[in-house]
């Protein structure tokens, strides 16, 4: 039986642009459009803005972070966890609880619904923290919902993570792509103008 070699060529080069567009997808860091609500907490009576080499900064060390979980890269996503996370949350314990959630972090498409800053917050290592609410959509219809919260100890340091939490809503808690209202106030992450967005 005879191969018709230019038909094979054809559907490798479609595989391959649809894997380089699959990767492409995957890869794209998540944005802060103007569509992200923020907020800024500071001590009473003290001014704060974050200057943009923070944003910068923190939006750098999130996508890094959440880039490597998807990958499944747990060396360097544990490696950007603040050395007091990194003690109460041993590395073989860290990564066995992530992989028991193989499916958090998959392929979904990351979406930052809230940006809040805190500048020195009471009960906290002093400094600014930064936490990203988000939701990742995939597409058998599930959805991760959660937040990072990466802080930076002194100006001109790198920002670290200091707490995060993900939750995956299967399918059927999901209605017309708003998870139903008995699950809302279980999940981690904030889910405010932002959760009806079409993707």
């Amino acid at each position: 039986m005879a191969i018709d070699t230019s038909s094979v060529r054809r559907i490798a080069l479609a595989i391959g642009a649809a894997l380089f567009a699959a990767g492409a997808a995957m890869a794209a860091p998540p944005q802060l459009g103007p569509e992200v609500e923020r907020d800024v907490v500071a001590p009473e009576g003290v001014a704060f803005a974050p200057a943009a080499v923070d944003e910068e900064g923190a939006i750098d060390r999130f996508a890094a972070y959440v880039a490597a979980l998807a990958k499944r890269d747990y060396d360097a996503a544990y490696a950007m966890l603040r050395l007091s996370l990194q003690a109460s949350s041993p590395r073989l314990e860290w990564e066995m609880n992530l992989r028991k959630r193989g499916t958090l972090w998959a392929d979904g498409r990351l979406r930052i619904l809230r940006l809040s800053w805190y500048l020195d917050p009471a009960g906290q290592p002093p400094g600014v923290y930064a936490a990203f609410d988000f939701r990742g959509d995939r597409a058998d219809g599930t959805m991760d919902c959660g937040y990072v919260v990466v802080h930076r100890a002194t100006p001109g340091a790198g920002f670290t993570i200091v707490r995060t939490d993900t939750s995956e809503v299967p399918p059927e808690l999901i209605e017309e792509g708003v998870p139903k209202a008995d699950v809302l106030h279980q999940l981690p992450c904030y889910l405010g103008k932002g959760i009806a967005t079409a993707f």
